[in-house]
């Protein structure tokens, strides 16, 4: 058991990075990773999210909603930005726990970000798809990107389609990361620069239209919410206190900064590629509070444009399940145009969006292989520095995802376990700080161990205003992970392998 909490020191997590044919090539400056920062948590979820959440939750206070997560965001990077100056090595949050508070809790991190990353980016490459159909109709082009399969049968599971546009967005850009980061780093930042270009043109637009008694009530007063929305759909909070089934009021804008920190995930991404960073105790927190506060401002603009361009009564979610976008408040204006430009700007960010998740997920498991908690074959890289086998394998993951699941209810179970990896990493830089005061910090969280402190109460208030099925299917997930963790990680760490050298025991 003892074991379990065995961690793995600063100084061999570095010494790794040059490891043979296991090297990551250091090739990214700040405005790279700024960049990709702004690229993945830039997606249609700014067309999107703030019409639906001020609709369904939190009225014209969606604003607030936007700033408590921007909030609990900006204290969890300040966490990143110590963590990656300190240990610039790949992995992220799997690489931190494993230095601080042992395997046992590093494999939890690692198998949680297999979550964040993975399922988004195949819940991401579906709304891609969906949004391919959508701006193609708009020209005048009728695409069908479902072909009807089956149905099959998978236990509580049924297939009865495939979807080839989010396969064939997967595989591209799968293709395009295993050919180097420099190519993947090029593509992403013309992309992006496109799509901001979409966004800062759309919240313009908007706001000639804004009427500004659509504000008003800013905190609409709270009502019984329909009876889908109770029970363990309800947050987990209101539901403990008994007041499950209220939206709008203060719990509304609550759950709807659980939901819209949902348009924030990405940010945490940028540390993952810190071992491919040049300079990374400097360039690293220029990346991770660069790209947070650039996207904040971009999300408080549009939700002003929305809520000003329509009540917010107007925004709710009809009773046959469509949901409001940007593009709603131009059309309510015959602003057409706009609304193609909405359509082709969201299907623009969610390319950038799935391309840097999936690069976020390669580099966890590459870590975690590197530790040889999972095979070690799948660490190795070629001659470009990257590692294909890993690439590929998780573009099959991802392609199955995406094209044989229904992903509309895997949403929040991304936001819980992104929420469980800032807790984890914010508690990680208090633990730190006590173990290795010694230690060459290239950025320091200012008021530790205050920040830190509270960025975790943030993150649990966040977590608790997530519904509680949402919860059960966490901890469902969880157990997965441990079972993997028991039948192979925990016999083949490479830290196992080292602790049998130091005794005298033979190391097979």
């Amino acid at each position: 058991m003892s074991s379990l909490w065995r961690t793995k020191s600063i100084e061999q997590s570095i010494s790794d990075t040059d490891e043979p044919g296991r090297r990551l090539k250091r090739t990214l400056g700040p405005w790279d990773l700024t960049i990709f920062g702004v690229s993945v948590v830039v997606g249609a979820g700014i067309f999107t999210v703030a019409a639906e959440t001020a609709g369904d939750y939190a009225g014209p206070a969606v604003m607030i909603s936007f700033v408590i997560a921007a909030v609990a965001c900006g204290l969890a990077a300040l966490c990143y930005a110590e963590f990656a100056s300190t240990l610039p090595v790949a992995g992220s949050a799997y690489t931190y726990s494993y230095a601080t508070m042992g395997e046992f809790i590093a494999w939890i991190i690692g198998w949680d970000l297999v979550l964040e990353f993975s399922v988004a980016a195949g819940v991401i490459s579906k709304g891609w798809s969906t949004y391919l159909q959508e701006a193609t109709a708009q020209i005048g082009v009728h695409l069908t990107s479902n072909v009807p399969i089956g149905p099959w049968k998978l236990g509580p599971i049924t297939i009865d389609s495939f979807d080839w546009g989010a396969v064939l967005l997967v595989v591209v850009l799968s293709a395009i990361l295993a050919a180097g980061m420099s190519l993947s780093a090029k593509v992403n930042t013309v992309i992006t620069a496109i799509k901001v270009s979409v966004v800062l043109l759309v919240i313009v637009v908007g706001a000639a239209y804004i009427v500004p008694s659509n504000w008003v009530p800013f905190v609409p007063p709270s009502k019984p919410a329909p009876p889908e929305a109770s029970g363990l759909e309800s947050s987990l909070f209101s539901y403990l206190l008994g007041d499950a089934g209220v939206t709008y009021g203060w719990y509304g804008v609550l759950a709807g900064a659980s939901i819209v920190f949902f348009a924030f995930i990405g940010f945490d991404i940028v540390a993952t590629t810190a071992e491919e960073t040049r300079d990374p105790q400097r360039n690293m927190p220029r990346g991770i509070l660069g790209s947070l506060a650039i996207v904040t401002v971009l999300y408080i603009g549009t939700a002003l444009a929305i809520t000003g361009m329509q009540k917010y009564t107007d925004l709710a979610t009809t009773p046959d399940g469509e949901t409001s976008t940007l593009a709603t408040g131009f059309a309510a204006h015959g602003v057409d145009w706009a609304v193609i430009l909405v359509s082709f700007g969201a299907l623009i960010g969610l390319t950038t969006v799935t391309l840097v998740l999936l690069l976020g997920q390669s580099r966890v498991l590459f870590a975690m292989s590197r530790d040889r908690l999972l095979p070690a074959s799948w660490s190795k890289t070629g001659g470009r520095g990257t590692p294909v086998r890993i690439t590929v394998g998780i573009a099959v993951l991802v392609s199955i995802l995406a094209g044989f699941f229904d992903a509309d209810e895997l949403g929040e179970m991304v936001n819980v376990g992104t929420l469980f990896a800032f807790v984890l990493v914010s508690i990680g830089v208090i633990v730190l700080r006590r173990k290795r005061p010694d230690l060459e910090r290239g950025f320091r969280a200012p008021l530790v161990p205050l920040v830190p402190i509270l960025a975790v109460v943030a993150c649990v208030w966040l977590m608790l205003n997530l519904t509680a099925l949402t919860w059960l299917r966490f901890v469902g997930w969880l157990l997965i992970g441990l079972v993997i963790y028991f039948v192979y990680g925990v016999r083949h760490a490479k830290l196992r392998g080292k602790d049998r050298d130091d005794s005298g025991a033979s190391n097979t």
